[in-house]
């Protein structure tokens, strides 16, 4: 069991077909950590850690929100927290960020798709209450407006939502067009969707540092190649076999090194680079940090290099 918030589930409800939202609390009530919009935490799923977004507002919180989608090929995590239900007890992670809006942006645009809602619905309640300027574009299932009721109400006519390709096409083309110098760009949802959103904004002229992206999980790769973690500080070599995660072929040797998520989303597994060249595959690390290549996340990355030299 990972070290963390012990809290308990007070509500559990379907939000939409497949989309249940757990509210946590403290068995005493008591106040929770703050965390700005964008944050996640990651929960214990039985044997399972997954990163969740909070949807609900992080200044004073006594409350926790997450919305989970039940993945049947996933890998069993979803559907344990599915089953889940009031008085339940329930371990997660202190909040944590790398998604939050910027607030000396101008405006604040965000694109969300199907689940890719949750973390968007924390930035909207965040504008929202700070009068910040937001629009959101939010694309989902014709049976599936996850929260369609509760952006209604916040965002009213800046809102825009649909649930065809070629019309959301149309609107992004438009929003990305149309904004003021100094808006930032925020998106999160399906790994195409999140591509052509991101293609469409480069081609449009977007400077990348006013496009944020976040991702649930790291894109799906192949398994690599065989490659040797040389640990500088204890004097061993770890051989990392194709398919086998660093974080794994480490704890495998008894290696110890902290983890939660185990996505490539949360960061806590961070460890400094010292030869060698990381191949990245996480969604964490920034574009500076990745081309530095003095830190590698073993979770799910791997090396481009055969001897990948680390500070353990």
């Amino acid at each position: 069991m990972m070290t963390g918030l012990e809290l308990v589930v007070t509500r559990s409800a379907e939000v939409v077909p497949g989309v249940r939202e757990l509210v946590l609390a403290r068995p005493d009530g008591g106040p929770l950590p703050a965390h700005p919009a964008g944050s996640h935490v990651v929960a214990e799923c039985g044997e399972r850690r997954n990163a969740y977004s909070l949807t609900n507002g992080g200044a004073e919180p006594r409350e926790y929100a997450v919305a989970v989608l039940r993945r049947p090929g996933g890998r069993g995590g979803s559907a344990w927290l599915h089953e889940r239900r009031p008085g339940d007890p329930l371990v997660v992670s202190a909040p944590r960020c790398a998604f939050a809006p910027v607030l000396t942006a101008r405006r604040h645009l965000l694109v969300a798709g199907g689940i890719g809602i949750t973390p968007m619905l924390a930035h909207v309640r965040d504008a929202v209450r700070w009068n910040r300027d937001v629009e959101l574009l939010y694309a989902h299932r014709p049976d599936a407006p996850a929260y369609a009721a509760d952006l209604d109400r916040l965002l009213g006519e800046r809102l825009r939502r649909t649930s065809d390709r070629r019309e959301f096409r149309g609107l992004l083309g438009d929003a990305l067009r149309r904004q003021p110098l100094g808006t930032h760009l925020y998106v999160c949802g399906p790994a195409p969707l999140m591509e052509l959103v991101t293609d469409t904004a480069e081609a449009a002229g977007w400077p990348a540092q006013r496009v944020h992206r976040e991702r649930f999980t790291a894109a799906e790769v192949a398994p690599g190649t065989p490659f040797t973690a040389r640990l500088r500080r204890s004097g061993r070599d770890v051989a990392v076999a194709a398919g086998t995660t660093l974080l794994d072929a480490l704890h495998a040797a008894g290696v110890a090194v902290p983890s939660m998520c185990r996505q490539g989303v949360c960061g806590e597994c961070r460890v400094p680079v010292l030869a060698g060249q990381p191949q990245h595959r996480d969604e964490y690390l920034d574009e500076h940090e990745r081309a530095a290549g003095t830190c590698v996340l073993p979770c799910v990355s791997r090396s481009e290099t055969g001897v990948l030299e680390v500070d353990l």
